[in-house]
């Protein structure tokens, strides 16, 4: 009797959990998204009719028959009336802080000569207490419409900055933050401006310039690490203004689509900052964040204690970044042959190799990623050739470690193919291509820009991706600009008409994953972002106009016209 009752039992019990597994409690969606083109960037299925999400997580993706079966009365229905939906936009390379700040210092961006940067501080002294410090960012000599009359090594000296700014110092950093522009306050107060006894200064700065005049006095151009010359002068910013500048930044960041932010080298002020807007719920966006290489202590620490993958997913910092030269715009970027337009010069190593290869070796043995950042040919080389060394050393760590170089905007030919042998990504921004191109032919002359310039096509065929990005604030955050420059290959104001070499062009499939899935990958997070695939995290961006099917001419149209982050609407262009 005992054994039958047992029997029956096992039989009761197996029928209950065969019916609890084929018939699970349903889930029900707190979000259905239809009724336009959805790209999933997802292999399996391009695009779909409808998704459901539940709160911050993608439950489901396909028709919209079926996405309705996961409705209920308090699910959110969101019609696209026709319009494109893509996973959320995520920037590859920025600065986040330097975007908010951006807003709240003098926007040089369109600056077309340097008189406009003389009013632009003419008109800001008007409203500065006296000893103010007036900061901004954006000019371009290269872009002007014209240069003034007296110039030194390609760029303006102060003079003219200095008469309309006579007691207040002013410091206005080049659009590509290598290079900045000081007037004779800031340098009075920098100690600079005075003579030796010998009666001519001299300034030695090792990865950098101050660029004298035939006088041997500065004209106020500071080049990649002189910079620091007259920074280390300009106050510190406030608890104040950085949350000023954070939420500027993230409301920046609502209006273009992006809903994750790849922020190249950040203090440890910043990173005590970012901790305390997650601790307050402030953190809301995205940011996978890079430890600034110039402060060798910050990294001791953190090879100590490991990276910190935020199962949150908002702040996490797994990566390095290394500052190795400077930009072609100022004549930075270290070059394997000097610059056409300024023989004999080569750029600047602003950083040692042996720090390069010391942190490379770091970064593989306590499992951080190492992201370095190199414009010119030789700078481009020289670090493929510490990472290597380092993998070479230590091969059993060197599996997965996804190294990245960020620019990678210039390289020698041989070295296209090694980004591949080495699977170390490239980070190109390809907005720089459409801003620079016009002019860096002057840099490099058109060998050099033919065969080794802003070689997306190449990368991509060689078998790696491309992380994309626009490096802002050196760009404005705008990714259509980039997804524009990707597949074109033009200036913003359409030209030329077949593109500068138009081999290199992205297709716009490669351009949009350039902006999701494969920039996840760039930061180990391809398993929870970058493509709308069920599990994945509920990031959307949305669109006027299919940006992947209207005529080229047209892209520079899209309008980003709702963003939704973290299963939650956060941007609404008609609110």
């Amino acid at each position: 009797m005992k054994s039958q009752f047992s029997f029956l039992f096992s039989i009761s019990l197996a029928l209950f959990l065969l019916m609890s597994c084929t018939n699970p409690e349903k889930d029900f969606a707190t979000m259905i998204i239809h009724g336009g083109t959805i790209y999933t960037v997802d292999s399996t299925h391009t695009t779909v009719e409808a998704l459901a999400t539940k709160n911050n997580i993608i439950l489901f993706a396909g028709s919209f028959a079926a996405a309705q079966e996961f409705k209920n009365d308090q699910t959110q229905l969101i019609d696209l009336i026709g319009k494109t939906m893509t996973p959320g936009l995520i920037e590859g390379h920025g600065h986040f802080m330097g975007l908010g700040y951006n807003e709240l210092r003098l926007d040089l961006m369109n600056t077309n000569s340097y008189q406009d940067i003389v009013d632009a501080v003419a008109e800001r002294v008007k409203t500065a207490k006296p000893g103010e410090w007036i900061l901004g960012r954006g000019w371009h000599q290269s872009k002007w419409d014209s240069m003034p009359a007296e110039i030194v090594k390609g760029f303006q000296t102060h003079h003219m900055l200095s008469e309309v700014s006579p007691d207040n110092p002013v410091y206005l950093s080049h659009a590509s933050g290598h290079a900045g522009f000081a007037n004779a306050k800031a340098m009075d107060i920098a100690g600079l401006q005075g003579l030796s006894k010998e009666g001519v200064k001299t300034f030695e700065i090792e990865g950098g310039e101050v660029i004298v005049d035939e006088f041997g006095r500065p004209t106020g151009i500071f080049n990649e690490r002189a910079q620091s010359l007259i920074r280390r002068h300009i106050p510190k910013n406030t608890p104040e203004t950085n949350a000023q500048a954070f939420n500027l930044a993230i409301e920046a960041c609502y209006k273009n689509g992006i809903t994750s932010f790849h922020d190249a080298g950040i203090s440890r002020e910043t990173i005590a900052f970012y901790d305390k807007m997650k601790a307050e719920d402030k953190m809301t966006i995205r940011i996978y964040a890079m430890l600034t290489g110039w402060d060798e202590e910050l990294l001791n620490e953190w090879y100590e204690k490991g990276p910190s993958v935020d199962p949150d997913h908002l702040f996490t910092i797994r990566s390095v970044k290394l500052n190795c030269d400077g930009a072609l715009g100022s004549r930075g970027a270290w070059l394997l042959e000097s610059y056409s337009d300024r023989p004999d010069h080569f750029g600047h190593e602003t950083l040692p190799m042996n720090f390069v290869k010391e942190t490379a070796l770091n970064g593989l043995k306590n499992g951080f990623q190492v992201c370095s950042h190199a414009i010119g040919d030789r700078a481009n080389r020289e670090i493929l050739d510490r990472y290597e060394s380092a993998f070479k050393e230590l091969p059993e760590l060197s599996t997965n470690h996804r190294f990245r170089i960020e620019h990678a905007q210039h390289l020698h030919p041989d070295d296209i193919p090694r980004f591949a042998e080495l699977n170390v990504i490239p980070a190109m921004q390809a907005v720089h291509m459409s801003s620079d191109r016009p002019w860096a032919i002057d840099r490099l002359g058109e060998k050099r820009i033919k065969e080794g310039a802003y070689m997306w096509q190449d990368l991509l065929q060689s078998g790696v991706p491309i992380v994309n990005g626009t490096d802002v604030p050196v760009e404005p955050l705008n990714p259509i600009a980039s997804f524009y420059a990707s597949v074109s290959r033009k200036t913003l104001k359409g030209t030329p008409e077949e593109g500068y070499e138009p081999d290199q062009k992205m297709t716009r499939a490669q351009a949009l994953k350039s902006y999701t899935l494969d920039a996840a990958y760039g930061a180990f997070e391809e398993d929870i972002k970058g493509s709308i695939s069920i599990g994945k995290l509920a990031d959307f961006t949305i669109y006027n106009q299919d940006l992947m099917t209207v005529a080229e001419d047209e892209i520079l149209n899209t309008e980003i016209v709702m963003t939704i982050f973290n299963g939650k609407i956060v941007y609404d262009i008609n609110e």
